[in-house]
């Protein structure tokens, strides 16, 4: 589903590249969407980017950590613990791009001017639920200096929350925020005995 999810997402990004009426349509206005109804803007805007960049980005990083949470539903699905583990990735997917957008909407949602694109929330998302599966396992802050995955968890929301206040970037940090805190606890939405996984992963190495 990784791969699929992420040729949907390029080709429609393209198009949109190319398309300003398509990507007007497409992307996330807070404005619309509460005043107009205009509510498939909650998922529309997760599937166009602002340039190339922004997508090959946001992909690069959803097919890491993609792949990973995959083979992860995939271990739960042959030990009983869910059923239908593709249906549940696709859904933690795009449910993170709806969910990742809600307190963007609650925020600017008088703001005619406000707008926002990208998949980052649902990409947010995929990370942090391959990060409640392992996390100790290294990741690279500033693609250089690795370090375990729960460390990093916790600077990122950090981060998002410290540059969500700031507000003086282009980038949507509350979406980055809302998207990995539901990515983290969509395990526990599955099945809440699945917190035995993650309590056992931290506590590994003490137990050594």
């Amino acid at each position: 589903m990784t791969i699929i999810l992420i040729i949907i997402t390029s080709i429609i990004s393209a198009l949109a590249f190319n398309n300003n009426q398509l990507f007007s349509k497409m992307q996330l206005s807070p404005f619309l969407v509460y005043h107009r109804k205009e509510y498939y803007r909650l998922i529309s805007h997760g599937f166009i980017h602002a340039d190339w960049m922004h997508l090959i980005i946001n992909m690069i990083v959803f097919y890491s950590f993609g792949t990973a949470v995959e083979y992860y539903f995939g271990q739960l699905e042959a030990e009983g613990y869910m059923r239908f583990s593709r249906v549940w990735f696709t859904f933690l997917y795009l449910a993170g791009i709806v969910i990742s957008s809600v307190t963007t909407i609650a925020k600017h949602k008088d703001n005619s001017y406000y707008n926002a694109v990208g998949a980052s929330g649902a990409v947010s998302a995929v990370t942090f639920c391959a990060i409640f599966f392992a996390p100790y396992s290294k990741l690279l802050l500033y693609a250089i200096i690795p370090i375990p995955g729960i460390v990093f968890g916790v600077l990122y929301l950090i981060f998002s929350q410290y540059m969500s206040r700031r507000g003086n970037d282009n980038i949507n940090h509350d979406a980055h925020f809302v998207g990995a805190v539901f990515g983290f606890l969509f395990p526990l939405i599955i099945k809440f005995q699945l917190i035995h996984i993650f309590l056992d992963q931290i506590l590994k190495p003490f137990n050594n």
